[in-house]
């Protein structure tokens, strides 16, 4: 007994406090907001005791993340990636899924559901951090390079065919910015920026569906937009309306003033604290979304190598990408591409998941010293 409470006191000591309390104020946040759906008509109950439940188990894993030396984890990279894999494959199994408009992105698990990108953007982090650490000098020699893109490549590939563009950008953009921190050589930028338009071409012509160009070019075609108010535009449409309809400081959360908000679940929850908390409310929720941002970077700087640095810098990728895109979605300034706000979206995959990547980050700043935890012992 005396030697675990010795370890917690280690723990206590080392971990930084300052990434929790943001994480848990911005949970608090959301299972209030949450809660104020259910009395509105938004959600149902169910849906509010699920993303609790799923914000609990989060915090408790994350917790165990954290105490778990990132190292020690990074040696357990081939257990991760083939769980992974198989609940990604999984999807393809018509019995498992649960499709909405082509897209296979859930999985059912008895009376559950589960989205394993969620669960396989923790796991590619992790791979992916423990593969650019281990090459070090060597990433940019062709060979190993083009292994690394394989990595970032092939992930990207499975989800975009199983319908979830959103989720295969999120991947793309955590892979280049941690290539970026890995030391990719200028020429190989160069290339990149180079390449673009084909891309583009490529990416317009061969890969994007109908309905994802029409989401594109909705943004700037008013004509279009009249067309589809009824249709692709729908959400988009209300979603700019309530947003704001709260003007400076909102409707408040009263079902009084509320008509038809079914447009406002899942992604769309922003539109709903501009509507019930005006312009001031949703600059709050960006400031604290800046500043979870930034004390993720301040992670990666402070991080004591390499290895930790990756992990910090891929966790960030994925939040900011995710704030980007989800609130430049509800400004109908970018096509609506089905990403969650990190925290605040009703989804209990992306909570849980959310939470459990932020113990990998506690996990980073805790373990900067050599000293001996319960589940690693760092040799001299």
């Amino acid at each position: 007994m005396k030697k675990v409470l010795k370890y917690f006191a280690g723990y206590l000591k080392h971990v930084d406090k300052v990434l929790p309390v943001i994480c848990i104020a911005i949970t608090v946040f959301d299972i209030y907001l949450i809660n104020s759906m259910v009395t509105v008509g938004i959600i149902d109950q169910r849906t509010a005791n699920t993303q609790l439940k799923a914000a609990i188990i989060g915090i408790a894993v994350a917790f165990i993340v954290s105490f778990i030396d990132y190292k020690f984890i990074s040696k357990f990279w081939f257990t991760f990636a083939p769980i992974a894999l198989i609940l990604q494959l999984l999807l393809f199994v018509p019995s498992l899924r649960i499709e909405v408009d082509d897209d296979m992105a859930w999985l059912r698990i008895g009376s559950f559901t589960l989205q394993p990108s969620e669960v396989t953007k923790f796991v590619f982090i992790i791979t992916l951090a423990t593969h650019i650490s281990k090459l070090g000098d060597k990433l940019n020699s062709p060979p190993h390079f083009l292994l690394l893109c394989a990595h970032g490549i092939f992930p990207v590939a499975l989800i975009m065919k199983q319908g979830d563009a959103g989720s295969a950008l999120v991947f793309l953009f955590i892979f280049i910015c941690m290539l970026f921190m890995g030391g990719l050589s200028w020429k190989y930028l160069l290339a990149g920026v180079v390449s673009v338009p084909v891309i583009g071409y490529v990416a317009w012509n061969y890969i994007m569906q109908d309905h994802h160009r029409k989401r594109i070019l909705i943004l700037f075609d008013k004509e279009l937009q009249q067309q589809e108010i009824l249709g692709d535009y729908y959400q988009q449409y209300h979603g700019t309306i309530a947003l704001g309809s709260g003007q400076l400081t909102g409707l408040g959360f009263d079902a009084n003033h509320h008509t038809e908000t079914s447009y406002l679940e899942n992604d769309y929850v922003f539109a709903y604290i501009g509507m019930t908390l005006g312009f001031i409310g949703c600059m709050v929720v960006v400031i604290v979304l800046a500043a979870l941002c930034l004390k993720l970077l301040s992670n990666a700087s402070g991080a004591p190598d390499f290895l930790g640095k990756l992990m910090c810098v891929g966790v960030f990728a994925m939040v900011f990408f995710h704030c980007v895109i989800n609130i430049g979605m509800v400004l109908s300034v970018i096509p609506v591409i089905g990403i969650p706000l990190p925290f605040i979206s009703q989804g209990g995959t992306s909570m849980m998941m959310t939470h459990i990547c932020m113990g990998l980050v506690l996990s980073v700043s805790c373990h900067k010293e050599k000293v001996k935890h319960m589940f690693y012992t760092e040799k001299d």
